[in-house]
């Protein structure tokens, strides 16, 4: 079982930046692929960005160039960097763990233990 904190989450202005951070606790997150979803209202979830358990990444389009996915083993914690957030980034970002064989899981249904989520409002 994995329990996952999101953290980070805040106000900020349009070209800002914030750190969010996914701290696990239950089991080492070093087997499992990491995702960040995020919700805004009225939307469908959508994902954003992922971390493969070797450490392979990926970025979706709303993402690449501006977003970074790391993770610290050591700390059991994933962040995500996001650098010149727009209005449009305003959201519910939530992190989710799961095992996936090969590369990174880019649907939510791949993921099995999701954190409660962190508000990232991006407002002038």
């Amino acid at each position: 079982q994995v329990q996952l904190v999101e953290s980070g989450g805040g106000l900020v202005q349009p070209g800002g930046s914030l750190r969010l951070s996914c701290a696990a606790s239950g089991s080492t997150l070093d087997y499992y692929a990491i995702g960040w979803f995020r919700q805004a209202p009225g939307k469908e979830r959508e994902g954003v960005s992922y971390i493969s358990s070797s450490d392979g990444t990926w970025y979706e389009a709303i993402a690449k160039g501006r977003f970074t996915i790391a993770r610290d083993n050591a700390k059991n914690t994933v962040y995500l960097q996001m650098n010149s957030l727009k209005l449009e980034d305003t959201a519910v970002y939530y992190c989710a763990a799961g095992i996936i064989r090969y590369g990174v899981g880019r649907t939510a249904d791949e993921y099995k233990y999701w954190g409660q989520g962190t508000q990232v409002t991006v407002s002038s």
